[in-house]
């Protein structure tokens, strides 16, 4: 498994070549706060690897999974889990939503009505 730090992901959001950024945790967890331009596919939802490969357009974009910081497990398990099924590009952001806040970088909420 590919793994991407804080550094490198900010240097990958500023280019124009795609990838697709995901939130694998549950839906509570992404409105409470996610990186700017991620989307919410959790790990444990039905489906999970058909939902990425349909946002993705197939197995060849660059993947991105992130979770909470560097003691949860589920964006090295969804990583595993995108690899095993045949995607060819798949990092995984350790240090998640905890490092990616803590270096002062933006986190994005949605509001609940």
């Amino acid at each position: 498994m590919q793994t991407i730090d804080r550094k490198q992901l900010k240097q990958r959001m500023g280019k124009d070549e795609p990838f697709l950024l995901i939130d694998v945790l549950g839906p509570d967890h992404y409105r409470e706060g996610h990186l700017p331009d991620a989307i919410s596919i959790p790990l444990k939802s039905e489906h999970f690897v058909d939902r990425v490969e349909e946002k993705a357009g197939g197995k060849e974009m660059d993947i991105i999974v992130y979770c909470a910081n560097t003691d949860c497990d589920a964006s090295p398990r969804a990583a595993k889990e995108l690899e095993e099924a045949g995607f060819k590009n798949v990092y995984d952001f350790e240090a998640g939503l905890e490092g990616w806040e803590k270096t002062g970088e933006p986190v994005v909420a949605t509001a609940t009505t």
